[in-house]
């Protein structure tokens, strides 16, 4: 199930793309993205300047996670979040961000997210609850500058990191929400965000 390949968008366009919501938690300005091209592949080029950019795009009745529990993306780094770290509430920026959201009311005390981040300095492969929220737990898919500047592709199974980290099996996620923040550093930070897929296993 394919969430999103940015064609919807043509090249330049900026701001919120099709389909997608900013959200309030986040300023998500025309400057913060931009559908580019970047080396042959179609993307969203996130910035952030000191500030945070979040978006989401509702998934209400598109994912079942039995028949498709894989979420697939890819991304790269461009700048990272000057001292970020997932692990310190005063540093916990993330250049890239891909929240995966179960929504429970009231939402902002039961929902339930996974945050596969790539984190300055909190090492990967830490699986860190949120310093700001007891909503999201955070997954450190990357770590630091060992990959800067490359594109990545990332497989992680959704359900075996839900049923790690709750305890149980998940029902159907009810949004995706990409982000990028380096608000708290004071600093900058940028990354590209390419196609986003559920598959199955």
């Amino acid at each position: 199930m394919v969430v999103e390949d940015w064609t919807r968008s043509g090249l330049g366009a900026r701001g919120i793309p099709p389909g997608w919501k900013g959200e309030n938690w986040g300023r998500a300005s025309a400057e913060d993205l931009t559908v580019v091209e970047d080396e042959g592949r179609r993307a969203l080029r996130m910035r952030s300047a000191g500030d945070r950019a979040t978006l989401s795009i509702d998934l209400s009745g598109r994912v079942d996670l039995e028949r498709t529990p894989i979420l697939e993306w890819t991304w790269k780094v461009t700048v990272l979040p000057v001292g970020g770290d997932a692990r310190v509430k005063a540093r916990a920026d993330q250049a890239g961000q891909v929240y995966v959201v179960w929504p429970r009311a009231p939402a902002l005390l039961r929902s339930r997210i996974i945050g596969y981040a790539w984190d300055t300095t909190a090492p990967a492969g830490a699986t860190i609850p949120s310093q700001k929220t007891r909503t999201v737990t955070y997954v450190i898919v990357r770590s630091g500058r060992a990959d800067l500047g490359r594109w990545i592709s990332e497989r992680r199974d959704v359900v075996a990191d839900y049923r790690r980290i709750y305890g149980e099996a998940p029902d159907a996620p009810g949004a995706l929400s990409l982000s990028i923040d380096s608000n708290d550093t004071r600093s900058a930070a940028e990354s590209f965000v390419g196609s986003i897929v559920f598959r199955p296993r």
